[in-house]
């Protein structure tokens, strides 16, 4: 299965155009008398990090420890964010321009829909704007206590002197990661790796026919910038890695493109993430992909966590959801737990399954991250209900089980109740349907005691599964035609 790495001792420094994105969203029911315009009634509003630190905020969410760099000014916009900042953890040195306001982008929604973006910037890039120097011996100092530098270049004029912030980095022997804009990359020459959408590379590199006229001239970019790498995002075609080790190409992981909005943030971030927890440049392109599917699925600037990436690599990967055996399924709980995930287990007979265990099982899973189903052998079953049941054999009940969205794992177990097997998996979260008492639940004390939860869940009335058979059995009387389930 791919691996998630552990991000806890990575240490990952952003420079470049930190912004704030504000949305405003509201209901549209008329249009207005002064022009054709639609009026929008402000419900909610919103406020985001953006540009660069947005991308510090993607860091931060995964747990790598990041600094920020970037330039703000003296306003309700500057204090907004840094107190966002502090928030997510990140350590934020913003240098205050005392000529120019902090870049804010304002979007009016309505339905989902943008109606309009309200942008309040000047260049950074003015002379007076800023102290260049106060900026780089910061970069320098910082530079001591970080495994990879992201310049998050969105030509606001931050990185007016990128090159210099390179060339500290490179003495620094300190990977650096560029997020490129504008039609002059000589700017980022000798970066480890530059991170382009294909809209952008085409209009430095030239247009590409095909894949191989691609490649060639993405290589021919990294010999004459003197890069170890490039990484081109291409949208539903999903992202290229060239570098030294050749060519990776990685599809799409996106089941719904929902909002492209600072998915390019996400990427570079995750790309130094996995590079910073000791990843190669493959498998770290391997994680922003992964990354990036999951991000656009959001509205507006979005980030991921560790428990959503682990998800979609073992939904995507060799980790399939399903039946399991009681030992593999110790270690897939064992790892989720680990990482911080909440595990539930029930368990049943689940002999002919009706509406109501499907809500049942549904608000089971709500109850954790992961949803996994202990089942009655057919033996148990027997014992349990009588010599005439199961209806259904163990391995067509498990089936059932698996293919139900709300359940992750089924396993079985042979024994009248699960608590050995309880004690064997240790779930998070123990939960049991009807009016029991905690403590006369199977498995309970061993659960409380691992610090674990024990909940009962009612029942929706008006379903059985006894009365579905005594009606299957009436239909299948005397002069009554088979019935069929």
């Amino acid at each position: 299965m791919f691996q998630i790495p552990a991000f806890e001792t990575a240490r990952v420094l952003v420079i470049g155009d930190v912004m704030l994105d504000r949305y405003w969203y509201g209901d549209t029911g008329r249009i207005s008398p002064e022009a054709p315009v639609p009026v929008v009634r402000i419900g909610n509003e919103e406020q985001r990090l953006g540009g660069a630190a947005n991308v510090a905020l993607n860091l931060a969410r995964v747990g790598v420890h990041t600094t920020l760099l970037g330039v703000v000014g003296n306003d309700d916009a500057a204090t907004t964010m840094r107190r966002l900042l502090e928030a997510a953890g990140v350590v934020a040195h913003l240098q205050v321009s005392p000529t120019h306001p902090t870049i804010d982008k304002l979007r009016v929604l309505s339905r989902s829909q943008q109606l309009i973006r309200l942008d309040s910037e000047r260049s950074f890039a003015d002379d007076d704007a800023f102290d260049d120097d106060a900026l780089r011996s910061m970069f320098e100092m910082l530079l001591e206590q970080t495994d990879v530098v992201i310049c998050s270049d969105y030509g606001k004029g931050t990185l007016a002197g990128v090159q210099a912030l390179i060339a500290q980095a490179g003495a620094a022997s300190v990977p650096v990661l560029v997020d490129p804009k504008g039609g002059d990359w000589q700017r980022y020459a000798y970066a480890t790796l530059i991170t382009p959408n294909r809209k952008e590379f085409e209009a430095v590199a030239g247009e590409s026919a095909d894949a191989q006229v691609l490649e060639a001239n993405a290589r021919t970019l990294c010999i004459e910038l003197g890069l170890d790498g490039l990484l081109l995002t291409r949208s539903e075609e999903g992202m290229s890695l060239f570098s030294d080790a050749g060519s990776l190409h990685l599809p799409t992981h996106a089941q719904e493109v929902f909002d492209v909005t600072g998915a390019g943030d996400t990427v570079i971030a995750l790309l130094a993430a996995g590079l910073a927890a000791g990843q190669s440049m493959a498998d770290a392109a391997a994680l922003a992909n992964l990354a990036a599917g999951i991000v656009v699925a959001k509205l507006g600037t979005a980030t991921v966590t560790p428990a959503e990436l682990r998800r979609a690599a073992r939904s995507r990967h060799s980790e399939p959801r399903g039946v399991s055996e009681a030992q593999r399924l110790a270690a897939l709980v064992e790892e989720a737990q680990v990482h911080g995930e909440k595990v539930v287990l029930t368990n049943g007979c689940f002999d002919l399954l009706h509406p109501g265990h499907i809500d049942y099982l549904q608000a089971a899973r709500e109850l954790g991250d992961w949803l996994v189903v202990a089942v009655n052998d057919d033996a148990s079953v027997a014992r349990l209900k009588g010599p005439q049941r199961p209806v259904n054999p163990l391995e067509q009940r498990m089936q059932v089980l698996a293919g139900l969205a709300a359940v992750d794992w089924v396993v079985p177990f042979a024994e009248d109740t699960p608590e050995r097997l309880i004690r064997q998996l240790q779930p998070d979260v123990l939960v049991k349907g009807g009016d029991y008492d905690v403590l006369e639940i199977a498995g309970a004390n061993d659960v409380l005691a691992a610090g674990g939860e024990v909940r009962v869940l009612d029942f929706v009335d008006g379903y059985s599964t006894t009365a579905m058979i005594e009606r299957i059995q009436a239909a299948d009387g005397p002069g009554n035609p088979p019935a069929h389930d």
